[in-house]
């Protein structure tokens, strides 16, 4: 069981915001009722782990989901990254330490890897749950064919089979409809989405023909590669913000539409939010619990026609990790 809304911290922990920042958004989360945070070892290289551990300090472990993940190089070494065995029992031990706990409530790969036998995989993240370090198990930004074979595994060999999918999912990145959901809807798999607005992009704070706003997470150096493409596409921009009527119509800000949208998919159960700031979460949080009737989300459809992106195949996991 996890809250409608989860914390994440990618971009933010250990890089965007300073500690303290940091430290009052996670408050605030807790305080909107907030449970399941999520994090990655990969994310500031270790320090995002280290600030939501000690963001967290003396909060009852019982009531709190923590969610880390697997597969990026986390070093120069050939097995400091991917999905071996070594890498994954280490990377465990690595973001237990980190974070200050003992336990991990989901531990995700976070991307497939072509370089490792997926049995050798499976049977890593088995025996962490046999060893009490990890609860369940995820994966993140996988193609349904790949968490069918995983499944068939775990069948197979007595695993425990995996429980949820992490993939970017919102009004404009609907990759995973196709094939994904249809297969975890079948299976039991729920989805834990991140990006829901689109890295700020459905906020509307984006505007055509404009500078970025100072401070905005398109215009930090780090954060704004990821944004290049959809903040140079005017199109999309105009559209965009031709969905505020729509927002307002619904009583909702248009980042509280647009996390509101990812959970109306039945196959959803959280959405993952970001924060540089406190007043972020207190605005986001609000999209729980909303229900869009189905004309508006006809006519959110209508307005973004073709910027949607729904080809399966452009989620991508890359093919030589171990290169």
């Amino acid at each position: 069981m996890v809250s409608e809304i989860a914390y994440g911290n990618w971009l933010t922990h250990g890089s965007q915001v300073e500690e303290d920042t940091a430290k009052a958004c996670v408050r605030a989360a807790l305080d909107a009722g907030i449970t399941t945070f999520d994090t990655a070892d990969v994310y500031a290289q270790g320090r995002a782990e280290e600030v939501l551990g000690r963001a967290l300090k003396g909060e009852r472990r019982d009531g709190l989901e923590i969610f880390s993940k697997v597969f990026w190089p986390m070093g120069e070494g050939k097995n400091d990254k991917g999905l071996s065995r070594k890498h994954v029992i280490r990377g465990a031990e690595d973001s237990l330490r980190r974070l200050g706990t003992d336990y991990l409530d989901l531990y995700q790969a976070h991307r497939f890897d072509y370089s490792t036998p997926l049995e050798e995989t499976m049977r890593a993240f088995e025996d962490l749950v046999r060893q009490g370090k990890v609860l369940y198990v995820g994966v993140s930004e996988w193609r349904a064919e790949e968490i069918e074979r995983a499944l068939k595994i775990a069948d197979e060999m007595g695993f425990d089979r995996i429980v949820s999918s992490q993939p970017q999912y919102n009004m404009l990145w609907r990759v995973i409809e196709p094939e994904v959901v249809p297969l975890s809807e079948r299976e039991g798999i729920g989805q834990i989405v991140w990006s829901p607005i689109a890295g700020g992009v459905l906020t509307g704070k984006y505007k055509p023909g404009q500078e970025l706003p100072e401070g905005s997470r398109a215009a930090d150096p780090n954060s704004g590669k990821f944004l290049r493409g959809p903040l140079e596409d005017q199109v999309l921009l105009e559209r965009v913000q031709r969905l505020e009527p729509l927002a307002a119509e619904a009583g909702l800000s248009l980042a509280q539409l647009a996390v509101a949208w990812v959970l109306q998919n039945q196959n959803v159960s959280s959405a993952i939010i970001g924060a540089s700031r406190p007043a972020q979460v207190e605005d986001n949080v609000k999209a729980a619990g909303v229900r869009l009737d189905e004309g508006l989300l006809t006519r959110i459809d209508e307005i973004l026609g073709d910027s949607v992106k729904r080809d399966p195949a452009l989620t991508k996991s890359p093919e030589n990790i171990r290169g």
